[in-house]
């Protein structure tokens, strides 16, 4: 009981314990919470017979515990720390080369060391601890106050792989939490970018609109034929504008909100919303044909505005890739349990290995414009699956249809 209080108080002379958050924490919780660490020093203790094992971080002049197994009863747990010159540790941090001694008083090198002496050291065993690129962590210790023969060939080549088995453990879990780092700072930039772009949609939308009230207004005054010629360029780009608009800010609130959401309502005004967006087109390219059918004999359970907007994403697409001088066509019908909105125009069939990423964002086909950031697709297709429903395409005799299809949802 003497030797555990001389014991103590010769560590506590030259301890500084620390409470608080430690400048080595990560190092401390990353030890202190490793299985593979606490199976370490417990079976190192096993194979030993040595009553205390640590990981301790070593640097020039610092000796701080990672983690502890103290049946000595020296006082020392996680965070604890210890002058370097009272530690043998020092010595392994300069040449890399472990310390070993089964017992100090027939050792050749430490018998009478003065450290031994002070802590009451009779067997120690320190082998030092580097990560894969070479650089030097800190030691794997196990320590007694009796004789133990940590100087066996097998025991030391044990030691040794412990300490090699933690120092890449070591890097796995550092590369792990800068990994996890990352991806938390990716996630926050990501999610500040779409906050960015809501707002950025929503404050464009107020002159957009002016500018639209201004074509109005110049639709009634008489122009000369240059300008008559202008304002329907100006009307297209306008609309493009603003569907670009809505298209970047249902996609940031979908990626904020977790998914696109609908309000779906029974006998929903769909056909009343289809024609206005119709008209929207016919107004914005006077001189681009689209034909318009509808047969909805029956109520629809849907939303409406949202399926407008999809199907204005269609014909947004299919007026940038109709064959010139031929007719966009647009159809609706009720085919059992299902709606189905097509949406058609001849052009250049779109290769099949497009077809694999059409509706993604961001995604647009190899001989696409500068016009669009790809999102007018994924935007209805996500509109699509929020309804259960889908967008299917196919390429036939030089037409392309985008078949906008939901169920008939329960009123």
């Amino acid at each position: 009981m003497d030797g555990d209080i001389q014991r103590r108080a010769a560590i506590q002379d030259h301890a500084a314990f620390l409470t608080g958050t430690h400048d080595f924490q990560a190092d401390i919780e990353m030890l202190a919470a490793s299985e593979l660490v606490g199976t370490i020093l417990e079976t190192v203790m096993l194979a030993t017979d040595m009553r205390f094992a640590a990981v301790a971080r070593v640097t020039a002049d610092r000796w701080v515990a990672c983690r502890t197994v103290d049946e000595v009863n020296f006082g020392l747990a996680e965070g604890d720390e210890i002058e370097i010159q009272s530690t043998f540790c020092q010595s392994v941090r300069q040449t890399a080369q472990k310390v070993l001694f089964s017992d100090v008083a027939t050792d050749e090198t430490y018998r009478d060391h003065p450290i031994a002496a002070k802590f009451g050291i009779v067997s120690y065993a320190s082998i030092p601890i580097h990560r894969s690129d070479g650089t030097f962590f800190g030691t794997l210790c196990a320590i007694d106050t009796v004789p133990r023969d940590v100087k066996q060939p097998r025991v030391v080549a044990m030691l040794e792989m412990f300490a090699e088995t933690i120092g890449r453990g070591l890097e796995t879990e550092e590369r792990l939490e800068a990994q996890e780092r990352l991806v938390k700072y990716e996630r926050e930039m990501a999610r500040v970018q779409e906050e960015f772009v809501a707002v950025l949609g929503h404050d464009l939308r107020n002159p957009v609109a002016a500018l639209v009230a201004g074509l109005r207004q110049l639709d009634k005054e008489p122009l000369p034929d240059r300008a008559q010629q202008i304002l329907p360029m100006m009307r297209a780009s306008l609309y493009r504008m603003s569907d670009l608009i809505d298209n970047i800010m249902l996609h940031a609130k979908a990626r904020l909100g977790g998914g696109i959401r609908i309000s779906a309502i029974p006998d929903a005004p769909l056909a009343d919303a289809i024609r206005q967006v119709v008209d929207e087109v016919r107004a914005a390219w006077p001189k681009q044909e689209v034909l318009l059918d509808l047969h909805f004999d029956r109520p629809i359970n849907c939303d409406a505005p949202r399926v407008a907007q999809a199907v204005s994403n269609l014909l947004s697409n299919a007026t940038r890739h109709a064959a010139h001088g031929s007719p966009i066509s647009v159809s609706g019908m009720v085919r059992e349990n299902e709606v189905e909105i097509g949406v058609a125009n001849r052009g250049q069939a779109i290769p099949e290995d497009v077809q694999q990423t059409l509706f993604q964002p961001f995604q647009r086909g190899a001989n696409a414009t500068s016009e669009g950031l790809g999102l007018g697709l994924h935007i209805a297709s996500s509109i699509a699956t929020a309804h259960n429903g889908r967008i299917e395409v196919t390429c036939k005799d030089g037409t392309t249809t985008f078949a906008f299809k939901l169920p008939l949802l329960a009123r």
